[in-house]
């Protein structure tokens, strides 16, 4: 589908239909659960100032008034991290993805501008790198993940946007570096290098669209003919959703994007412009390059890592994930702890859009223990993903955690790209993210 460009359509029509989007009315409370809740001088502490910790701020300081809220996190500065693929392909200005969480949290809470160091939930303490003890009676944990960088030897993040480096993921700083390397590489051309980890990512789309990208700024250019695009997959796929991961792959095909599968990679000289990749079976592989868009191994920051409220065993145990409930979200084995956001165990779920519909979820859920009652709200792992095809055409794909397409709006078909969903992206989607936040959605 490919509506007009010119067809009249207000910014206040597009913010109705982007607050639909992946969007649920608050799961049901009873007015007995939230009155009990509400009788409660709870003290609930929020570990984590992006959108799922400063969301969930706002949300219940006007569900419980007589609660007290915490929140623990040094960040003065708040990404609006959905943008940093526009930034890096030169589309926005980075400022447009920076703002302050001064200006997102609501009154009337604590803030300590500390890091968690050691949560003990035996005890309910979390204890910050500065030394101060903040007992909880509720913890909702929302640290986001670690990029972990180090775990490629070679790499230096402060050479992304010189030597050909590129890396989406490191901050606002390293978007715009990234568009720096992009910009200097689409006027001549070459060997360029994509590349995807085994790990779980925030926004798993994000290597997809900065490949689609590339290849769009070296078509403008005029230098995509004498250059090579070649997307090396630790994976057995490219995408975790399989109709998108044949959709995407057959795109590719057609204009031009090598695919190599199982292969990691496994170090970086920045210096000689190599890249050595790994493959299962232990053979390494050495490729020249031009330009590398390196995404980081990603895993569960330290203090939830090396805490006892990491997953123990399974397949999460690796990466030191949250040990949530996937539906309630709500710790296995301590149930006055919550999750929500990138830090969770959980088999999709790191990107904003899933934040917009597990904070009701996550309020309710904790009211309702609050309460002294058992949680019953439920989440369906909803993740969306706008994947951008080239400047100006997008599709929008919603899914759930089976990797079944969930549409949410249907003038658009997630199968199709369209001008529509690329205007969502570039236009529409930061007012939505920003309603999240004030927890008005």
């Amino acid at each position: 589908m490919n509506p007009d460009r010119n067809a009249p359509f207000s910014r206040r029509q597009w913010l109705h239909a982007l607050v639909a989007v992946g969007s649920a009315s608050l799961p049901l409370i009873s007015g007995r659960t939230l009155a009990a809740a509400q009788q409660h001088s709870a003290r609930v502490v929020i570990l984590g100032s992006g959108a799922g910790g400063i969301s969930l701020a706002n949300r219940l300081a006007r569900a419980l008034p007589a609660a007290s809220i915490t929140m623990v996190d040094r960040k003065e500065a708040h990404h609006y991290q959905p943008g940093y693929t526009l930034v890096a392909t030169g589309i926005w200005d980075v400022a447009q993805v920076i703002d302050t969480n001064a200006s997102l949290l609501p009154g009337g809470i604590r803030w300590v501008r500390e890091m968690a160091r050691e949560i003990d939930p035996e005890s309910r303490v979390v204890t910050t790198d500065a030394g101060t003890r903040v007992p909880y009676d509720f913890l909702v944990v929302a640290t986001g993940l670690a990029l972990d960088y180090a775990a490629i030897p070679g790499m230096d993040v402060a050479a992304i946007g010189r030597d050909g480096v590129a890396s989406v993921y490191n901050g606002p700083d390293g978007a715009s570096a990234t568009w720096r390397a992009m910009a200097q590489f689409r006027e001549r051309g070459g060997d360029a290098l994509m590349t995807l980890p085994a790990t779980p990512l925030k926004c798993a789309g994000a290597p997809l669209k900065m490949t689609f990208l590339l290849a769009d700024r070296l078509r403008q250019a005029g230098t995509l003919e004498r250059s090579r695009v070649t997307f090396e997959s630790a994976l057995g796929v490219v995408f975790g959703v399989p109709r998108i991961n044949e959709d995407v792959l057959r795109r590719w095909k057609e204009g031009g994007v090598a695919v190599e599968f199982n292969h990691r990679l496994a170090e970086i000289d920045i210096g000689r412009r190599r890249a050595v990749f790994a493959t299962p079976e232990g053979e390494r592989h050495e490729r020249p390059y031009d330009f590398i868009h390196v995404v980081p191994p990603m895993r569960a920051t330290d203090v939830i890592r090396t805490s006892p409220l990491a997953w123990r065993e399974g397949p999460f145990a690796a990466g030191g994930w949250l040990e949530v409930d996937r539906s309630t979200l709500r710790h296995r084995r301590y149930p006055n702890v919550f999750g929500i956001g990138d830090i969770n165990g959980t088999p999709r779920g790191k990107t904003a859009a899933t934040v917009k519909k597990s904070a009701p979820v996550v309020e309710a859920n904790l009211i309702s223990t609050i309460a002294g009652r058992e949680p019953t709200a439920s989440f369906d792992g909803y993740t969306s993903c706008p994947m951008i095809i080239r400047e100006g055409s997008a599709m929008l794909i919603e899914f759930d955690y089976d990797g079944r397409l969930t549409p949410s709006l249907p003038m658009i078909d997630p199968m199709q790209e369209s001008y529509l969903a690329w205007l969502m992206k570039v236009k529409m989607l930061k007012p939505a993210y920003y309603a999240v936040l004030r927890g008005r959605v």
